[in-house]
């Protein structure tokens, strides 16, 4: 039986300006990244893309142990949290998402 294969869950937000961007990283730092870890992910990190540097772009990863875990936290947790972001944010910030099973790491 081969082991659970994890997910690797990233959420992309395209940004107007640099004080949009400042208030989204801050708003992911005050508790948003840390209730996705609360809903399963297993560990989270953001990033600021530089390069290619066309457009401001903060993207939020997250692991999620299995395929399970990660379809939980999308039926349970995700529909509040995107509520949330989409209340504070509206329409100032375009969101794009991928969901990939990890095949490899180091």
């Amino acid at each position: 039986m081969s082991p659970p294969v994890a997910i690797a869950y990233t959420v992309t937000a395209t940004l107007p300006d640099t004080a949009t961007a400042d208030e989204y990283q801050a708003w992911l730092r005050a508790g948003h990244i840390q209730a996705v870890v609360s809903g399963g992910a297993k560990e989270a990190s953001v990033s600021r893309l530089v390069d290619p540097r066309t457009t401001i772009e903060v993207e939020a990863r997250y692991l999620f142990p299995n395929r399970d875990v990660f379809d939980q936290y999308v039926a349970k947790v995700a529909p509040g949290l995107r509520a949330e972001g989409l209340a504070k944010f509206g329409e100032r910030v375009r969101f794009s998402r991928r969901v990939a099973e990890v095949v490899a790491t180091a």
